[in-house]
């Protein structure tokens, strides 16, 4: 029998990260999500887990170890996805100096609170996901110094790319941890097989299917001739980076990079994703929920670490954990 390994989760959003980790077999003991509505939808799929609706900023780690119940030397595993914003070149906003966005950016700083709690609970392994852009220059080296501080002389910077681990859509992140990430590769998955066998949208199962939002007038007589692949919107990103939106997804390929703001429009209809079929393009079972408002589930679907992917990492976890060198 495999045993049974504890994990926290901070940053836990609606749960992409914890959800494969759980089916792997961990047991989440706490999780930290500061937005209410976000900390109800993981609340409702996890319902053994203690949920901290509060600031990890105003978050102890004895707070943390006391409400799941574990002891000195107990936490297995971290997992924390702070937001990306600071960091992603798709905000337009984002500081122009890279120090400044960890440093000074009070979102940005979230990052070295997930640190800090890392070094207060001392698991034995941790894993930190974000953009690439963490792993690039000043703000991979402080991040370095501040785990080295923390107690951990080995930090990885693990670039994964979601699509070749399972997931029906394309995403580059990094994955800070204090092991160096030797993942099984599987073959790309399309859209069409992660959309497969869903009813019409409506339909009473599965939850999240409702009819999708009416496309903007200014593209909808567009999208009947929109090809597979092309985008009905450029916008601006940071550094005048351009990025699309309401892609017609092609059947045959994973999708693009699935985002909060993003959406998609189906293969064959003219018409939107529903926020089913998003999670699925981010391998999210059809039991796990989300509630509330509908631009808040896209959000939570697309700021979700990609589930087959959390799978991965947890499978690797168990290996390391159970061979005593983490």
């Amino acid at each position: 029998m495999r045993p049974s390994f504890t994990a926290i989760d901070l940053f836990a959003g609606g749960g992409g990260f914890s959800r494969g980790f759980k089916e792997t077999g961990f047991r989440i003991t706490a999780a930290v999500e500061n937005n209410p509505p976000v900390a109800k939808t993981y609340k409702v799929n996890f319902p053994s887990t203690v949920v901290i609706a509060d600031d990890v900023k105003d978050v102890m780690a004895s707070t943390l170890k006391d409400l799941a119940g574990v002891g000195p030397g107990d936490v297995d595993v971290v997992i924390a996805s702070p937001p990306c914003e600071p960091f992603t070149p798709t905000n337009k906003r984002r500081m122009p100096d890279p120090e400044d966005r960890i440093l000074m950016d009070p979102i940005g700083q979230l990052y070295l609170h997930a640190i800090r709690l890392i070094g207060e609970m001392k698991p034995k392994l941790f894993f930190i996901e974000n953009v690439s852009g963490v792993a690039e220059g000043p703000i991979r080296t402080i991040i370095e110094r501040e785990l080295r501080k923390a107690g951990y002389q080995r930090v990885y910077f693990n670039v994964l790319r979601s699509e070749q681990y399972g997931v029906p859509s394309e995403r580059v992140r990094v994955f800070v941890s204090n092991v160096e990430l030797r993942l099984e590769r599987r073959q790309p998955i399309p859209v069409m097989e992660a959309l497969k066998n869903l009813p019409p949208p409506g339909s009473p199962w599965p939850p999240n299917h409702d009819a999708p939002q009416p496309l903007p007038r200014r593209v909808e007589r567009k999208v009947p001739k929109l090809r597979w692949g092309r985008a009905l919107i450029l916008f601006e990103g940071a550094g005048g980076r351009r990025f699309r939106n309401y892609i017609r997804l092609d059947p045959n390929r994973p999708a693009p990079t699935v985002m909060g703001s993003s959406r998609f429009i189906h293969p064959f209809e003219d018409r939107l994703l529903t926020v089913r079929e998003q999670a699925r393009l981010m391998g999210f079972p059809d039991y796990h929920i989300f509630l509330g408002g509908r631009d808040s589930q896209y959000n939570m679907v697309g700021e979700a670490v990609p589930v087959p992917l959390a799978k991965a990492i947890a499978e690797f976890a168990i290996s390391e954990l159970k061979g005593g060198d983490a």
